[in-house]
């Protein structure tokens, strides 16, 4: 059942990783199909983030990755010069649809490499893992969170994109994770988010609404 806690004077819904799948799944079911709402999540990632010239978004093969595409979309289209590092080829249909539009828009789109040259973009992306991780890192998303992280100490602003990549939606905790300097949950406030173990990955966290609805 969703909690309501109060975060930063507000009374907030927060959720865990089951309840915003099942909320997910009965908003496409219901009122808005999937694609509209990756759009949505990226308009909101877009609008909370005061954007620098150039980005590099680290894509993995879910949704979440495929958020990263439709915010490859959204710079594009602003000016922003962007560039996408797929840490994964497999896609999604939404994250295809929005990586094709990507590519349309003249965004370049690479294979992520250990001795990727991220050290060029002040602003780096992590669309690497969503909540629904848990388990193991593959050797593929480790090594580029530790890109990601390398970067973030050398004073790389970083926004994780719904969650930090490696971090457990439900517990916070996790071996290894990305360490932002902001975070945009998406939907929904996540119990990670929120737990103790996850503040020394989280510099800022913020969520924006993008018209999830909740199963009765």
């Amino acid at each position: 059942m969703a909690q309501r806690i109060m975060i930063e004077g507000r009374e907030e819904t927060v959720l865990s990783v089951r309840e915003m799948r099942e909320a997910d799944a009965f908003t496409i079911e219901t009122a808005v199909d999937g694609c509209t709402l990756m759009g949505r999540a990226a308009k909101g990632v877009f609008d909370a983030v005061k954007w620098e010239s150039p980005v590099a978004i680290l894509a993995g093969g879910g949704n979440n990755g495929g958020d990263g595409y439709a915010l490859a979309c959204l710079l594009a289209d602003a000016g922003i010069v962007a560039a996408v590092y797929a840490v994964s080829e497999k896609l999604t249909k939404d994250g295809a649809h929005y990586r094709a539009s990507a590519a349309q828009k003249g965004v370049k789109i690479m294979p992520f490499s250990a001795d990727a040259a991220l050290s060029r973009y002040p602003m780096i992306v992590d669309c690497i893992l969503g909540t629904g991780f848990s388990g193991e890192l593959r050797q593929s998303a480790a090594d580029a969170i530790q890109a990601v992280n390398r970067e973030k100490e050398r004073g790389a602003f970083v926004v994780s994109v719904d969650i930090n990549s490696g971090m457990n939606g439900d517990s916070g905790e996790a071996k290894l994770a990305v360490r932002s300097s902001l975070t945009v949950s998406i939907g929904y406030y996540k119990q990670g988010l929120l737990a103790d173990a996850a503040k020394p990955y989280i510099g800022r966290l913020v969520n924006v609404p993008i018209g999830i609805l909740l199963p009765e």
